[in-house]
């Protein structure tokens, strides 16, 4: 009887780990630290005045993510994102194209949601979220490859204001622990200004408009 006691305490152990409550309540706080994938999905207006038929593409990042949720309510909550990435600007066709790098920078985009939790007291919690960006540009460097076709170049991107929504789920490991699986889009409009030695400025509008993609743990505190 003792034996078959003592083999049944990992199961017991276990089922009460299972059944302890998962709460997001008002007053909480959760910091999550994510992987995230940053796809732009980029239109581009016609670099000019000297290549107006001629487009940038702009590459994906892989970064580490962080941010913060505190909870207003048991279902609303407020969610600061921090991260940066570095892109590269690059041409798609004809003389940019040939030069293949035009340029990279460095993007900061803090992003700020209004998140509804739906289910505030399971352990899979589903939430949507919407809210405002203020991205800014910096580091912004021309290639060598430009600067071997133009000269010396300067670059400039414009920061920018937009919109951004949001939809993930988390899902408790335990009382203080969650996983977290996330995918934002972000509404980012800039304008790149190139200050070239041999053809003048170039400017190149650019819609930059990233979903990103995110993976990563939570703690509640």
């Amino acid at each position: 009887m003792n034996l078959l006691k003592y083999s049944l305490l990992p199961v017991a152990i276990a089922a009460s780990a299972i059944s302890t409550p998962a709460f997001a309540e008002a007053g909480d706080t959760f910091v999550r630290v994510r992987a995230i994938v940053v796809a732009p999905t980029e239109t581009s207006g016609g670099i000019l005045p000297t290549f107006p038929t001629e487009e940038v593409k702009v590459n994906n990042s892989i970064m580490p993510e962080v941010d913060i949720t505190h909870m207003v309510t048991n279902n609303i909550g407020l969610e600061l994102i921090a991260a940066t990435t570095k892109h590269n600007a690059s041409g798609k066709t004809g003389t940019t194209g040939g030069i293949g790098k035009l340029a990279s920078t460095w993007v900061l985009p803090p992003t700020l949601t209004v998140q509804y939790h739906f289910a505030p007291e399971a352990k899979v919690r589903p939430y949507v979220g919407a809210g405002l960006n203020y991205t800014m540009f910096y580091s912004e460097k021309p290639s060598a490859g430009l600067q071997a076709a133009v000269g010396q170049t300067d670059v400039n991107m414009k920061d920018s204001f937009g919109w951004a929504a949001q939809a993930g789920i988390d899902i408790d490991l335990n009382e203080k622990m969650f996983l977290n699986f996330d995918v934002k889009y972000i509404d980012i409009d800039t304008t790149a200004r190139l200050a070239t030695t041999a053809i003048g400025t170039q400017r190149v509008k650019i819609s930059l408009d990233p979903i990103v993609f995110g993976v990563g743990l939570g703690f509640r505190f």
